[in-house]
Formats: C-alpha cells, sequence, structure tokens
C-alpha cells in the first residue's frame, strides 16, 4: 500500500500531530512557522513534491535569507519567459533586511500563478509582518514548532508510527524515549526502521528491546535505572556494554544524575496522585510514577549522598579523574551504597 504523505503540525492548544499536507496541487503561497529542523524540512519537501508532480520540470530556487538578493526578488516578481512553473523557498524570514521584506510584501499581494512561494519564519517577532501578510493573503500555513514537553515527544511517536502505517502502545512509546532520548531526527528514523521490521505494524516494549538489544539496553538511562533500583551488577554490566558500545562517559552521568533529580523532585513534592505531580512539576506522568517507586528505597539522606557522588563524578569523567572508567564504576558503587543508607542513621547523628 502507497504511504501517505502527512507532516506534523500543531493546532491551538493541543498539538495534532497528523495533518495532511496533499500532494497536489501545490498552493502558491506557503508559510511554514517555526524552528523545528524536522518539521520545517519535511513541510518544504511536501510542497515541493507537489509542484513537481504538477510539473516535473519546475524551478527550484531554495535561498537562506542571507543568500537571498534583489536578483532573486526580480525573478520572483517576473514573469516566465518559457511558461514553466517556478517554486522559490526562503528560509529564515525574520532575518531579512527591511528592503527584501517590503519588497516580499508587495508581491505577497499580488502573487503570480505559476509560482510557487515558500517562506519560513521562525515564528519570532522580527519581520512577523511577513508571516501576517502571508496569513492574510490566504496562504497554506503548515506549524513547525519545536517539540520541547515530554508529552509532545510521546504525542510525536504515536503520529509518527502511525504516519508510518504501523500502531504503538504506551508502553513502547516510554521504553523508545528512554532509549533514544529527544532527538527528533533520530526518534523519526528509529520509528521507520521499528515499524518496517515490525510483522503487523504493532510495536510494543518486547519489540523495542529487540531492536535496540545490544544498545538500548547499554545506554545511560539504562544504567540509571538499574542503578537506582538498586540492582548493582546488572548496572555494572550495561555499564560495560555502554561504554563499548561507544556511549561517551558524560551521557551516563548526566543520566544517571538526572534519574537522581528526578528522584529528588518527586520525594521532595509530597503526596499526590502521579497526574498532579507531573503537572505541578513539569514531568510526564509516567516518569513520576517510576520515581514515586523508586522513592520508597530511598531515605533523604541517602539520596543527598548520591547526588553529591553524581557531580563527583561528573566532574571525574569531564577531566577532573585520570581514568574515566574508574570514575564511572565507583559512581555507581556510591550510589548503591547510598540507597541503603538507613532513614533513622542521620536523625541519631543529629541528636549526639
Amino acid at each position: 500500500m502507497t504511504r501517505s504523505r502527512w507532516c506534523v503540525a500543531e493546532q491551538g492548544r493541543d498539538r495534532d500531530m497528523l495533518t495532511r499536507v496533499p500532494a497536489s496541487p501545490a498552493p502558491p503561497l506557503v508559510l511554514v512557522s517555526g524552528d523545528e529542523d524536522l518539521l520545517v524540512g519535511r513541510a518544504v519537501r511536501e510542497v515541493l513534491d507537489a509542484a513537481r508532480a504538477r510539473d516535473p520540470e519546475v524551478e527550484v530556487v531554495d535561498r537562506a535569507a542571507a543568500e537571498f538578493t534583489e536578483a532573486d526578488m526580480v525573478d520572483l516578481g517576473a514573469t516566465s519567459m518559457f511558461g514553466g512553473g517556478r517554486a522559490v523557498v526562503v528560509r529564515g524570514v525574520q532575518d531579512l533586511g527591511e528592503e527584501l521584506r517590503d519588497a516580499l510584501l508587495a508581491y505577497i499581494s499580488h502573487p503570480l500563478d505559476d509560482v510557487v512561494l515558500v517562506l519560513v519564519h521562525s515564528g519570532a517577532v522580527k519581520n512577523r509582518k511577513l508571516a501576517d501578510a502571508m496569513k492574510a493573503a490566504g496562504a497554506r500555513v503548515v506549524p513547525a514548532a519545536k517539540i520541547t514537553k515530554p508529552r509532545e515527544r510521546h504525542d510525536f511517536v504515536v503520529a509518527e508510527v502511525r504516519r508510518l502505517g504501523g500502531r504503538v502502545s504506551d508502553g513502547a512509546v516510554r521504553a523508545l524515549l528512554d532509549a533514544v532520548g529527544g532527538d527528533l531526527r533520530e526518534l523519526a528514523a528509529v520509528c521507520d526502521q521499528l515499524v518496517a521490521d515490525t510483522e503487523g505494524g504493532m510495536l510494543d516494549e518486547a519489540a523495542v528491546a529487540r531492536f535496540h538489544r545490544g544498545r538500548a539496553e547499554a545506554t545511560g538511562f539504562a544504567v540509571a535505572d538499574a542503578i537506582i533500583g538498586g540492582d548493582l551488577p546488572q548496572a555494572l554490566t550495561l555499564l560495560r556494554q555502554a561504554v563499548e558500545g561507544g556511549t561517551a562517559a558524560v551521557l551516563i552521568t548526566s543520566a544517571v544524575a538526572g534519574g537522581l533529580r528526578d528522584l529528588a523532585r518527586v520525594s521532595s513534592a509530597g503526596p499526590g496522585t502521579k497526574w498532579d505531580l507531573a503537572r505541578a512539576l513539569g514531568m510526564p506522568d509516567w516518569k513520576v510514577e517510576k520515581a514515586q517507586r523508586s522513592a520508597r528505597a530511598w531515605s533523604d539522606p541517602g539520596l543527598a549522598l548520591a547526588l553529591r557522588a553524581s557531580a563527583t563524578a561528573d566532574a571525574g569523567v569531564k577531566g577532573a579523574s585520570v581514568d574515566a572508567g574508574y570514575a564511572l564504576e565507583k559512581l555507581l558503587r556510591e550510589v548503591a551504597a547510598a540507597r541503603s543508607f538507613p532513614r533513622d542513621r542521620a536523625h541519631r547523628g543529629g541528636r549526639r
């Protein structure tokens, strides 16, 4: 089956992650609003593909704001001598000078029928007139804002898998985000590979684990989960696999420190449902729930010791220690010891 072409977009307060961009015909005016490279690239590519579908010989001019010249502006407003279609893309129009901005404003009010003009604006205040003029002229608007919130990344993965013809469970989304992180390009690439490799297109945690075996299980996040959960032998095994697989030492210390900070934030937030705490702390609910489970085995003084150990290890892998590998193993052993720190020991010490 031919896969439909889609682009990711945001609609109002809630992000609608699947906005279809028809392959044909290409509209004369398109505004891509945002600065998420993956989404901007997709949006521009969709429009150019539509233009080529209508006219395989279409002339494409693709310029950054610093490269867009008065000559390009003259060509934009001139009728083609050979009658062929043209597609002009100007990226980063928020950085255009006043003269070119005003020239584009004049063109937008009277666009040519045989030209597709695509303006990419970051959404900044600068040169907002261009974005407003495009909207007033009836341009197709394709949002491409940065995806920064955990829930938005979750929705992106779900939408990406669906775009590729698959389905994904919530557990698989969490596992994928834990393993890959928040980089949209890498997430998109992994989603594509997973859907292609998974029979029936249904992705669950087992499918993610199979794909990342030897990689995902040995990331800094997996090391952090193991040691915070109290499994020192497993954490040491994963640490060695991660280092042998090329994972940077600083990423491992960062993952451990991040897990401990999440634990400290949730522990200090007091009682509440995972949804209430997620809203208050700006964390995804599944991460709050995981931290709540882990927090039952930790004392406040033990957590403080572990956080200090992570700070020391971070400095060690950045040059303070001669052997980064030793600094990492020492970190894991100290975190394991801190986890077993008794809750009443600090109280006894404080009364002496």
